[in-house]
């Protein structure tokens, strides 16, 4: 089917069966976004600069010189650089939890979008190599798809140029859900978790971007990119859609 068939099919669709708001449940009409409302969309906080280099948080207020962050104060990152596209909650939120919960794979189009409009993150993922977080083997039996996957196909779609994804890790250990740890243990639960692919070698001076859903303590991306150093690679660096 091309393009021209595929936008009609979809205009018939949204006809007999519009689209709803998957933050407040209301009818979407218009705006740039097909599965968030103008309303919930207006309050998306999409991050821009200036913003902690290390998670990718905003700063509020004027910054001048050095400011320490909140959010990773202690962390010892073994990336150089993080940054963020929207803060997690609300749409944004909303979004991330019909996609990873709920077989959400429509809202992967609005996502795009919200990466797309957000320049900063754009010029950070261009030409680079995408490497998402991997999800066990049995817990992506389970789901079906490693939604972080998805999204770091999103983030490469919108990139454009020579941006591709890569997935060159695996995880070696089923650890249990970080939701209720504070970031030590988080560290503890992580460690030794994940492990290259059987035959990856890394470039060392190649641009390597780890990928996850959303920036909570940074304990999973940080112990990814300690397998990407110890492994020789040189420019290490991350990207979430959400932070929070």
């Amino acid at each position: 089917m091309n393009h021209s068939l595929r936008q009609l099919a979809k205009g018939l669709a949204d006809v007999v069966f519009p689209p709803v708001c998957v933050q407040c449940g209301e009818v979407v009409e218009g705006g740039a976004l097909h599965h968030v409302c103008v309303r919930c969309e207006a309050m998306i906080h999409r991050v821009e600069p200036p913003n902690c280099t290390t998670c990718g948080s905003p700063f509020f207020g004027e910054v001048e010189g050095e400011r320490l962050c909140p959010h990773c104060d202690g962390m010892r990152p073994d990336y150089a650089e993080g940054r963020t596209a929207t803060l997690f909650k609300g749409a944004a939120r909303a979004l991330i939890h019909e996609l990873k919960y709920h077989h959400g794979l429509h809202v992967l189009a609005d996502i795009e979008a919200i990466v797309r409009a957000s320049p900063h993150i754009v010029g950070f993922v261009r030409d680079a190599i995408i490497v998402p977080v991997p999800l066990h083997p049995r817990k992506e039996r389970e789901r079906g798809y490693n939604q972080t996957a998805l999204l770091a196909e999103a983030f490469a779609r919108a990139a454009g140029g020579d941006t591709r994804v890569e997935s060159l890790l695996r995880r070696v250990i089923d650890t249990p859900s970080q939701t209720a740890f504070d970031r030590r243990a988080r560290r503890e639960n992580l460690k030794n978790a994940f492990a290259l692919r059987s035959g990856t070698t890394l470039t060392p001076t190649l641009p390597y971007i780890l990928i996850d859903d959303v920036f909570t303590t940074g304990s999973t991306l940080n112990s990814c990119a300690g397998v990407f150093r110890r492994a020789g690679a040189l420019n290490v660096r991350v990207v979430t859609f959400g932070h929070g």
